[in-house]
């Protein structure tokens, strides 16, 4: 079974059945032990693309939103056995030719990374693919707030659903979790490790 572990702000790690390692945003908080297979950037603002922070291979793969949304088409790759799929995400603090969120499917689960976005038109079209998981920014300032997030949840229907990215400069803020009111709510904590 593959397993996220929440580094904090908007940086996470997956580590598939096969020991595959993906990271994604690495910038806040720990969990850097692991060489990087697959890095996924989701936007090149500082607080989402620090690569000093992985250690990576020869072999390791670095996707950057130039990579995938090329002349306004949104690219598809298989990287590792890992499906990856670059969707909308967009708002008045970030540019939607410039920021992409995430589909990935992996050990039989799909994962939803929204990145930095509000409510994107493309949202509307996720729930016919029965996502496992999905994971929305909260802060309310930069990005949807938990009530934006938590509409977005319902419209899109995934089994779990897991805010982050909660407070600007903070890595978690328990009162801004507890405000997203999604069905399948998991609010996990910096340095915590559920299995998708």
């Amino acid at each position: 079974m593959a397993k996220l572990l929440f580094q904090g702000h908007g940086s996470f790690r997956i580590t598939s059945e096969s020991g595959f390692v993906i990271y994604m945003d690495p910038f806040a908080g720990e969990g850097y032990d692991l060489d990087a297979d697959l890095i996924l950037i989701t936007h090149e603002h500082f607080d989402h693309n620090d690569l000093s922070k992985v250690k990576a291979k020869r072999s390791t793969r670095i996707i950057r939103p130039a990579d995938a949304l090329e002349d306004g088409r949104y690219r598809s790759f298989e990287v590792g056995g890992v499906k990856i799929e670059a969707v909308e995400a967009y708002n008045k603090n970030h540019k939607k030719e410039e920021c992409v969120g995430y589909i990935l499917a992996l050990d039989g689960v799909t994962l939803y990374a929204s990145g930095d976005t509000s409510e994107t038109e493309q949202m509307k079209t996720f729930k016919a693919r029965s996502l496992d998981w999905a994971i929305f920014p909260t802060d309310g300032k930069f990005n949807m707030g938990p009530e934006e997030a938590s509409r977005c949840a319902e419209m899109i229907g995934a089994k779990h659903n897991v805010p982050i990215h909660m407070a600007p400069g903070q890595m978690f803020d328990m009162g801004v979790a507890e405000k997203f009111k999604a069905d399948g709510r998991v609010i996990i904590r910096p340095g915590e490790t559920v299995d998708l």
